[in-house]
């Protein structure tokens, strides 16, 4: 299910920031008392009342013409368009301002659900401050607090019943989704046109061509496939060139809707940290992964040239071990017949369910070979595991105390699982619950 989209707009230093770290529930946005901080929009998921949706900090909406002012205001108006829900965040002790009414013109344009927050509404006194802002034009306006994390529920219980409905059941469930992220310039387009045989996807060599996620379908070898093509994914300082009409946001809400994520690298450049910075988020979304090594028709081949560029690979994405790696030419369509093998089988193990029974005699294996340890003389006791869903696989072990199972315990038993059920490409979730 696709999760909605909240932006938090207003003019600088009115406690975007603030706000912003109040939801997610950590420090991510730098927050200082300096107007034009937040330079770029940052995003990360919240949840409230059951709902789990991806939050946008914006930079301030100025009214400048500044150059950096213009592409601040230019980031913030492509989160707008991003977004289901606008939260349109005041000053309550400043009251209404030029730049507030600026504001609000570019909101009536949206025709986006704007939800006014009042900041900086520290106590009850306070609260008559709020009747000056319903000349905005945005109805009630809800007074909160950043500071003090006051009255964010009553704004929160607002915004999500704007959300659309995200019921929908998507279609073809035997179709494999999976989408292209990597660095802009690496070949994503041109791997989309030669997996697909023909010049479906606009391919040039300057960086940043792909404004936006494209989706095709196709059948290959009996099986249906949907691939997805994003935007390269630009360093932080340079996401708000004005000529660029995309968001890091869109790629990873195409992780978003993906099984399995193809993590394209140029093999004529390297591995640069972007890379592994990319790799990441497709990592944490849990999805299924391939490493794609394009262009290594450019590369000049020695002795186990592909051998040290793979040991290269492994010793930089330690946190993808699990993910297979394809090498290929997208212009030459040299090794491409490999890489749609890979996705199903990425695919496949993502949704596999292993039979509980199974399962146990497995980790009983794993605690004959290396016994559970003990910590401050209590002693780890492994009673039942069980997978409790797919996609990724994840797995509970019941056992006597949770602050027992040592993160490098937890490591060996994953290890076991894939040994014996393979899980190649696959990341792999495992809880300790204390069992009742």
């Amino acid at each position: 299910m696709k999760k909605s989209v909240v932006a938090i707009v207003g003019r600088p230093n009115v406690g975007k920031s603030t706000i912003f770290n109040r939801l997610v529930g950590e420090r991510i946005s730098i927050v200082e008392d300096i107007p034009g901080v937040t330079r770029d929009r940052i995003y990360s998921e919240a949840e409230w009342l059951h709902s789990t949706f991806n939050v946008i900090d914006t930079g301030g909406i100025d009214i400048s013409d500044e150059p950096l002012i213009v592409q601040v205001r230019e980031q913030a108006q492509i989160a707008i368009e991003e977004a289901d829900v606008i939260i349109f965040l005041v000053n309550g002790r400043e009251g209404i301002t030029a730049a507030d009414e600026e504001v609000a013109k570019i909101l009536y344009k949206s025709n986006k659900p704007v939800v006014l927050g009042v900041n900086k509404i520290d106590n009850f006194e306070m609260q008559d401050l709020l009747y000056e802002f319903y000349a905005l034009g945005f109805g009630q306006p809800f007074p909160i607090s950043g500071t003090h994390g006051l009255g964010l529920g009553d704004l929160l219980d607002e915004v999500i019943k704007h959300f659309p409905d995200r019921e929908e059941v998507e279609e073809d469930d035997d179709r494999i989704n999976f989408s292209l992220i990597g660095r802009p310039n690496v070949g994503k387009s041109s791997l989309v046109n030669a997996l697909l045989g023909e010049e479906r996807v606009i391919v040039s060599n300057i960086a940043g061509t792909t404004k936006d996620a494209i989706d095709t379908g196709f059948s290959k070898d009996g099986r249906d496939f949907k691939i997805i093509d994003t935007a390269g994914m630009r360093k932080r300082g340079k996401v708000y060139e004005s000529t660029e009409k995309y968001s890091v946001l869109r790629a990873l809400k195409a992780i978003e809707r993906s099984d399995v994520v193809l993590v394209v690298i140029d093999a004529d450049t390297g591995i640069l940290e972007q890379d592994k910075r990319i790799a990441g988020y497709a990592h944490e979304a849990g999805k299924g992964i391939v490493i794609v090594v394009n262009k290594w028709d450019a590369v000049d081949k020695e002795q186990d040239t592909m051998k040290k560029f793979e040991d290269d690979i492994r010793q930089q994405f330690q946190f993808l071990s699990y993910a297979p790696i394809v090498f290929l030419s997208a212009l030459t369509t040299k090794r491409i017949h490999t890489l749609l093998p890979m996705v199903v089988e990425v695919s496949e193990n993502h949704a596999k369910r292993v039979k509980t029974n199974v399962l146990n005699e497995v980790i009983e294996d794993a605690l004959a070979m290396n016994p559970t340890p003990s910590i401050k003389g209590q002693k780890l006791k492994i009673l039942y595991t069980t997978q409790v869903a797919t996609k990724p696989p994840t797995f509970v072990v019941f056992v006597n105390d949770p602050e027992l199972m040592h993160f490098t315990y937890e490591r060996f038993l994953e290890n076991r699982i894939r040994e014996a059920f393979g899980f190649v490409g696959t990341p792999i979730k495992i809880y300790a619950r204390q069992r009742k």
